[in-house]
């Protein structure tokens, strides 16, 4: 009998189990496909976000802001590309200066640090790049990029080193309720047990809820088509660039990637196909012709890869994080955007849910928090390249 099984091993579900391997707990991370992070996660815009965008009446709003806090600690422990650059929300006319200062007040209600209206001035000296038809931005210093994947395989990689169990191509079949209390779980080629059940299986969350007889959200996906760009752009913005924000999504961006690429996207593009990833003309030409009204140095030629994502929007259009009428399931669903950045405190608002409905949590003496984390080749200099040659001679390819 596990004490804990987590459904999903996205980057949510990743941050649950190393919070949850804290305490001796038997705890098995349960993903259904062949390596953690290969769903919404890898396909992620990877921004850390300062968390001015959501209300404070929402859970989103409510751990956005602590979820970005924990970066700076989570890198030292987890070795994961990180790097907060700061963000700028831009206006393109005068109707959009007011939502500058809205935003403003709600970032400043909930503790977002350093927040900075530029006029127009200040914009083009900060980011000569960008168009000069703008009118101004709300700068936010507390935001950052992020290798999403990285993360996801760091968090994972602790929490392995503190005791979880990891199975990977182990979709959940079926879900069982124990009438000692519990559940059993059925997949592929063996069944489990478990005292509590976390349901954080992203796009996939309402059906596993389904599995023991809960009913009462759906997930509606959202596609988002992001576009990479040749490396000859770095620096061609500074600063994450985003435009004042529409009623379903933070709007098409401008993204300086961890690794210096320049990134731009995503869409938002409402599906009834949980497996639909193809990007698209129409979605290409959305994307460009937006960011080359703001940045009109951005070129479509310079394109040298795109992918999608699916975003997992609930019907409340919020985190949907609690316990159930199911004793001992409990839902962690509907996490989109800033579900990246709230991931860390969405694993301790998680940690004290188990621990109101019962579960004892034990701090280990023992808990190993570091990683070493990956060799980034690219970043070495020639030295170092030689020395990782001859340590591993697949370096060289």
């Amino acid at each position: 009998m596990y004490d804990v099984a987590v459904i999903g091993g996205g980057v949510i579900g990743c941050a649950i189990a190393r919070e949850l391997s804290r305490f001796n707990l038997r705890i098995v991370l349960i993903e259904r496909c062949a390596e953690v992070g290969f769903g919404t996660t890898k396909t992620n815009s990877g921004i850390i976000h300062p968390g001015h965008h959501s209300p404070a009446n929402t859970l989103k709003g409510q751990l956005v802001v602590r979820g970005n806090t924990l970066y700076d600690t989570l890198r030292e422990e987890l070795n994961f590309g990180f790097r907060r650059i700061g963000e700028v929300v831009v206006a393109r006319s005068r109707e959009e200066l007011p939502v500058l200062d809205r935003l403003l007040a709600q970032g400043e209600e909930k503790g977002v640090p350093g927040l900075e209206i530029w006029d127009r001035k200040k914009l083009r000296r900060e980011e000569p790049n960008l168009s000069h038809k703008l009118l101004g931005g709300l700068y936010a210093p507390s935001a950052g990029v992020i290798n999403p994947y990285e993360f996801a395989f760091a968090l994972v990689e602790s929490a392995i080193r503190n005791g979880v169990e990891l199975l990977e191509d182990c979709p959940v079949r079926g879900i069982e309720r124990l009438p000692r209390g519990g559940f059993t779980l059925v997949l592929p080629e063996a069944s489990l047990d478990a005292r509590f059940v976390i349901n954080a299986a992203g796009v996939r969350s309402d059906e596993v809820a389904r599995l023991v007889g809960l009913n009462d959200f759906t997930i509606h996906p959202r596609k988002g088509e992001e576009y990479m760009l040749d490396k000859r752009m770095r620096g061609l913005v500074q600063r994450l660039i985003f435009p004042v924000p529409g009623a379903t999504s933070k709007g098409t961006l401008i993204i300086p990637t961890y690794d210096g690429t320049i990134m731009v996207g995503p869409t938002a593009e409402d599906t009834d196909d949980k497996d639909d990833l193809a990007t698209s003309a129409e979605g290409a030409d959305a994307v460009f012709s937006f960011v080359r009204e703001v940045c009109p140095a951005i070129n479509r030629r310079d394109v040298i890869t795109e992918f999608a994502g699916l975003r997992a929007v609930s019907d409340t259009n919020d985190f949907i994080i609690g316990a159930t009428s199911v004793k001992g399931f409990i839902n962690v669903a509907g996490i989109q955007s800033p579900g990246l950045t709230a991931s860390p405190a969405i694993a301790e608002y998680v940690r004290d849910i188990l621990a109101d409905e019962g579960l004892a949590l034990v701090p280990k003496r023992n808990f190993r928090r570091y990683v070493q984390g990956p060799p980034r080749f690219a970043a070495m200099d020639l030295d170092q390249k030689r020395r990782a040659i001859a340590g591993n001679p697949l370096f060289a390819r």
